[in-house]
């Protein structure tokens, strides 16, 4: 009940900043309609009920059967067996994940259904099966993360020449949206079910980090190549028409009731399937456990089902109703400031972000404070949806003058900051990419997008994510080089004094 009362606290934090922004803006430059207002009130209690549920069954559930299933691979010998148990288990984690699902949905519905919300989240969730694979194999093999990133990101720049902007942004989008509420958890389970069991310890704490990292390239390289494939220069976008004003609450939410449960349905359906089989041939535990998972993933799809009614009823229509009044006055400048705010209050909030930042001062033996941690990510994710909001507004601003730097110095920092905080760091843009930015945020910059008359609803409406998943990473390996000067102030200082009391 202790675990309920903690996850519930969590995701009340992380909702209510979100509903205060939206209320104050509400009674002061952008009234609402009342329908959209209710719906959206409603929506929010919606979503912090169900978010509670959610993670309180991803705790009980997922997280149990990835630690376990981690610590089964380190034993089978045959490395075609771990491949094919790590194909399967990424497809399947990732087509479970709600962020995917919201943001597949709206990629189907802003280009009318040019790209599908079902071939989206297949073609995703088989590059982060394929990129899950090579990264345990990583783990299994003692490979440095910043090789795998380097390698990873050099393939994604020169499928990026050949690409459409509009494929790019949603492909940087997948790769934020994707490291959510199912797949985070799980991932660093499975990791740390692996690194627990290698003989050096200090070598096993550093691969419990970088697998989300090396993960979530899979996506940017599924929809690229997807996009190469089929051929598809330009998506054309419109902004699905929202049925809410004027509608009773009543028939706003008992539309989406059945449609809802039988898309939760088919988002878990695979990872119970894939439980069963792996209970079968690998696992093999004992009836006790394997009724508290089943409990675990029972509660998984009832919050799975109560959040997304929340997020489809009303949740996101606000979002985009904010982002849409904001644009049209003509001081661009309220936008630019909300879109700050929603940075710095919602990444605070995110559950996730307080998980990692307790393991950085843990694992740095405190000497990197969480509180500086949690300063760095709430400024570095303000700033990335400033940036975003920015874009729009400014017509010479492309996507890649923002991605293009930003994951090149990442990528260079990771061959001179500590081994640690590369995984940390490439962990963190999918930590903070989570279920209020996937949601609201992205919903606002479509607004803001879908207003101005320079802009394209596709390539400038997506990409939020993309540069929302990247800054945290440049952050924490800024944070991580300003551990290492210190750790060597430290060593020779200490060098020092011992010199002295020697002469």
């Amino acid at each position: 009940m202790d675990a309920l009362k903690t996850k519930f606290k969590e995701v009340l934090t992380s909702v209510l900043p979100i509903t205060a922004i939206v209320l104050v803006l509400h009674f002061t430059i952008c009234p609402i309609d009342s329908s959209l207002m209710y719906a959206f009130l409603l929506g929010s209690v919606l979503i912090i009920i169900g978010l509670t549920i959610f993670l309180f069954g991803i705790d009980q559930g997922l997280e149990p059967i990835g630690h376990d299933i981690g610590g089964a691979l380190i034993h089978l010998k045959s490395y075609s067996v771990v491949i094919t148990i790590c194909l399967v288990l990424g497809f399947f984690i990732s087509y479970a994940e709600p962020d995917l699902h919201i943001l597949a949905r709206q990629v189907d519905g802003v280009t009318s259904g040019q790209f599908g919300r079902i071939l989206m989240v297949v073609v995703v969730s088989i590059g982060i099966a394929v990129m899950m694979t090579l990264g345990m194999l990583r783990i299994l093999k003692g490979v440095k993360l910043k090789y795998v990133f380097t390698a990873a990101y050099g393939l994604i720049l020169i499928l990026s020449i050949f690409s459409s902007f509009d494929f790019i942004a949603i492909a940087f989008d997948a790769s934020g949206a994707t490291t959510g509420a199912v797949t985070v958890p799980f991932m660093l389970a499975l990791a740390a079910g692996i690194s627990s069991l290698k003989s050096d310890s200090r070598s096993g704490e550093a691969d419990s980090f970088g697998l989300v990292g090396i993960s979530s390239t899979g996506a940017i390289l599924g929809v690229l190549i997807t996009g190469l494939i089929f051929g598809i220069d330009k998506l054309d976008g419109t902004l699905p028409e929202q049925a809410i004003a004027g509608s009773r609450l009543i028939d706003i939410y008992g539309s989406k009731i059945l449609p809802t449960a039988r898309d939760a349905l088919l988002s878990i359906l695979p990872i119970v399937v894939g439980y069963i089989l792996f209970q079968i041939f690998v696992l093999k535990q004992r009836v006790r456990k394997i009724i508290d998972i089943s409990r675990g993933l029972l509660l998984t799809f009832l919050g799975l089902v109560i959040f997304l009614l929340g997020v489809n009823g009303g949740f996101m229509a606000v979002g985009t109703e904010i982002g849409i009044q904001l644009a049209s006055m003509e001081s661009k400048l309220p936008a630019l400031i909300v879109a700050l705010l929603l940075g710095l209050t919602t990444v605070l909030a995110e559950p996730a972000v307080h998980v990692l930042t307790n393991q950085v001062e843990d694992v740095t033996g405190g000497h990197v404070k969480r509180s500086l941690v949690l300063i760095f990510m709430s400024v570095s994710v303000g700033l990335s949806i400033f940036m975003a909001a920015l874009r729009i507004l400014l017509p010479n601003l492309s996507l890649w003058m923002y991605l293009l730097p930003g994951f090149g110095i990442a990528v260079i920092l990771s061959f001179f900051v500590p081994e640690l905080f590369v995984g940390m760091a490439f962990d963190a843009g999918g930590v903070a990419s989570g279920p209020m930015t996937a949601t609201f945020s992205l919903a606002f910059v479509q607004g803001i997008a879908a207003q101005i008359p320079t802009a394209d609803l596709v390539a400038d409406g997506f990409g939020m994510i993309a540069i929302v998943a990247m800054m945290p990473i440049v952050a924490l390996e800024v944070l991580g080089a300003l551990y290492q000067l210190q750790m060597r102030r430290a060593s020779q200082a200490k060098v020092s004094n011992t010199g002295g009391k020697n002469g």
